[in-house]
C-alpha cells in the first residue's frame, strides 16, 4: 500500500510540475453538461491549472462521465458577468481572445499562446456574446474547408488548447515548474487529499 502512496504521490507532483497558470479558458454560458466536462477534460490534457466559467444562474452545469474525473484536477472559477471575468483575467495579466465568425477574426494558429493567455469559448447555439467580443483583445477562429463553418464548443476548445500546447511545449515553457513553490505546495496537498 506504501508503494502505492508514493507512486500517486509522484504522480501528481509530475503533473503539478507542468501545470500552465498563464493559460486559460473562459467559458460564457456553456450550458451543456457534456461541454463544460469535456472543455475541463481538455484543460487538464494540456496543462491549464484553473478554467474560468460566466454563468449568469450563479452555478455550472453537473459533471458528468466525459471529464474524467477532470475537474479534481483543474479549478474552475464562476464569475457572476462577463465583464467580471474579463477585469478578473485583465488584473492578472491575461490577454482575452474570443473565439468568432466574424470579419477581422485572425486565424487561432497565428496567436502567441506562450504569453498569458485566456481563451473566451461560448454556448453552442449563439456563440460567445457581443460584450465580450467587444472586451477581448482580438477575436480567432478556426478556418474550415467544408460546407459547415463551426465545431461542437468542446472540439472547438481542444483544437485552440493543443495549439497552445505546441506552442509552449517548443518554448519549454512544460520543462520546470510555472507555479511558486508556496502555491505549488498547496496545490499538491489539496490533490493528495482527493
Amino acid at each position: 500500500m506504501k508503494e502505492r502512496t508514493l507512486e500517486r504521490r509522484r504522480r501528481l507532483e509530475e503533473v503539478l510540475r507542468r501545470r500552465q497558470p498563464d493559460l486559460t479558458v473562459l467559458m460564457e454560458n456553456v450550458h451543456k453538461p457534456h461541454n463544460l466536462s469535456a472543455i475541463l477534460r481538455t484543460c487538464d490534457a494540456v496543462g491549464i491549472l484553473q478554467a474560468h466559467a460566466v454563468n449568469p444562474t450563479g452555478g455550472v452545469p453537473t459533471f458528468n462521465e466525459t471529464s474524467g474525473g477532470s475537474h479534481k484536477w483543474v479549478y474552475l472559477e464562476v464569475h457572476p458577468t462577463t465583464e467580471a471575468a474579463f477585469r478578473h483575467l485583465r488584473e492578472r495579466g491575461f490577454s482575452v481572445y474570443a473565439t468568432a465568425l466574424k470579419e477581422g477574426a485572425r486565424d487561432y494558429r497565428e496567436v502567441d499562446y506562450t504569453r498569458p493567455t485566456a481563451i473566451v469559448l461560448g454556448a453552442e447555439k449563439w456563440g460567445v456574446s457581443e460584450e465580450a467580443l467587444a472586451l477581448a483583445d482580438g477575436l480567432i477562429h478556426i478556418p474550415m474547408l467544408g460546407m459547415v463553418q463551426s465545431l461542437n464548443v468542446s472540439v472547438a476548445a481542444a483544437v485552440i488548447l493543443f495549439e497552445a500546447q505546441r506552442q509552449r511545449l517548443q518554448a519549454g515553457l512544460y520543462d520546470r515548474p510555472r507555479l511558486d513553490p508556496e502555491l505549488y505546495q498547496k496545490i499538491l496537498e489539496d490533490w493528495l487529499r482527493k
